[in-house]
């Protein structure tokens, strides 16, 4: 393991020379811009993502999208009852298994999610600014697809930790 630090590198290394470092700083900037996009709304990024599955993926059961968003149940219970709180959400029995619950969004959760992407879509652009439209729908496309494949090849794999490890846990917004 080198010392170097790539921040102290000429300028003309410094291009591409650390991935991780440039993953870093796309994340906390996102991050940063995202949570005070979504103020208002149950959990922040969290809460945005869970009712983004809600309604634009079939998830058939709570514990399925648990398992989606590698949420810890526990932790997913008490993010769901807020956005059920909110109105945002609601629980319903599965009709194929009454012992297992559907999570179903509310029009006032669609609403919401409809505004809160369009928030975030904005906040997005501030954070890639420095490239153009058709880099940054490179940029979105590429990394979704490596993502996707992460999840994928590791559906363990839990994106809090990462987004935990850049921000530092004193740094988050609670949920």
């Amino acid at each position: 393991m080198s010392d170097i630090d790539p921040c102290d590198l000429p300028a003309d290394r410094q291009r591409g020379s650390n991935f991780g470092w440039s993953l870093g700083m796309v994340l906390r900037r996102w991050h940063e811009y995202v949570e005070e996009a979504l103020k208002g709304l149950p959990h922040g990024s969290r809460g945005y993502h869970i009712l983004a599955v809600v309604v634009h993926e079939d998830v058939p059961t709570q514990a399925a999208l648990a398992s989606r968003l590698v949420i810890d149940r526990s932790v997913l219970t008490y993010v769901i009852d807020d956005l059920e709180n909110a109105g945002l959400i609601e629980r319903q029995l599965d009709p194929r298994d009454r012992r297992a619950r559907r999570i179903v969004a509310t029009e006032r959760g669609r609403q919401a999610l409809a505004d809160a992407e369009k928030r975030v879509a904005h906040a997005e652009d501030h954070v890639l600014a420095g490239l153009s439209e058709e880099q940054r729908a490179t940029f979105r496309d590429s990394a979704n697809r490596a993502a996707e494949a992460i999840h994928a090849a590791a559906p363990g794999t839990d994106p809090c930790a990462a987004v935990t490890s850049v921000i530092g846990p004193t740094e988050q917004v609670p949920g």
